[in-house]
């Protein structure tokens, strides 16, 4: 057994019946951790936890749609009912949408994935709260690079991860006292809609894309320190003095990586 400092740990990972999410769950089973996986799509959770069971994990798994405030309230309660405690929470389920604010059809759009993004992670996070507190826990927000820079074409999911990323960093001040940590993980452009080629599994990906094992193990050990923030871009915090210093050559930098993604993600659709 792992000397992980997740082992026996009680991790809730969200959105873990697929990419950065489901990564998570790979990484944690071999480290003796115990987990609670959701995610909407009961078949793909349950190959996730399978795959984690026969890594030595045990695992629960639930059903549940995180824009639904009584779904979140579930999960957590689930949890707590199989396993008595909650350690870590790991805020990953998330959605996007690619389309200028002109093209959506209509506006309702914006608050679905305000919904998802961000309330389904204050959600999860209060209902797990008085948990994590008695256990001295961690807090885990997979955010995104778009939670502190604007991307266009994106405008909902921007804000949704700029919301995200202003919550975690004003509980985390509230929670220092209980020993709780909050660290925010801000990816960039992750490869977790490219699936392996089992033909060619040396096969490298896009330059600039960032491998799904590389941001999950990241994410992991930055958790297990208790690390208040990871930018996983390139230059991360240069990004950050560009947007204070040179905002425009930052807008122009922005535009070309959305372009680029784009062109990626309809080259391996």
């Amino acid at each position: 057994m792992s000397d992980s400092v997740f082992q026996d740990n009680v991790i809730i990972i969200t959105g873990a019946s697929s990419g950065i999410g489901r990564e998570l769950a790979y990484q944690l089973a071999p480290q003796g951790a115990r987990l609670v996986l959701s995610g909407r799509d009961i078949t793909r959770l349950e190959a996730t936890a399978e795959h984690c069971r026969q890594a030595g994990a045990k695992v629960l798994t639930v059903t549940a749609d995180l824009t639904r405030r009584e779904d979140c309230r579930s999960l957590i309660q689930s949890a707590v009912q199989e396993y008595g405690r909650i350690d870590t929470l790991i805020n990953n389920a998330g959605n996007s949408i690619q389309a200028n604010l002109e093209d959506y059809p209509d506006p309702t759009a914006l608050e679905q994935i305000v919904q998802l993004n961000y309330l389904g992670s204050a959600y999860c996070t209060f209902y797990a709260l008085p948990y994590i507190k008695q256990s001295h826990g961690r807090i885990v927000a997979v955010c995104s690079m778009a939670g502190v820079i604007g991307f266009p074409g994106l405008s909902g999911y921007v804000a949704s991860k700029h919301a995200m990323s202003g919550f975690f960093e004003a509980i985390r001040p509230e929670l220092k006292s209980y020993g709780v940590s909050v660290t925010i993980v801000y990816p960039a452009s992750i490869a977790s809609h490219i699936e392996k080629d089992p033909q060619d599994p040396n096969k490298k990906l896009p330059m600039g894309m960032m491998p799904v094992e590389a941001c999950a193990r990241l994410t992991l050990q930055a958790a297990a320190r208790r690390r208040r923030e990871l930018y996983m871009a390139p230059g991360g915090k240069l990004l950050l003095w560009l947007k204070l210093i040179a905002p425009g050559s930052l807008e122009s930098f922005s535009a070309n990586a959305v372009e680029k993604d784009r062109a990626v993600r309809k080259e391996n659709s």
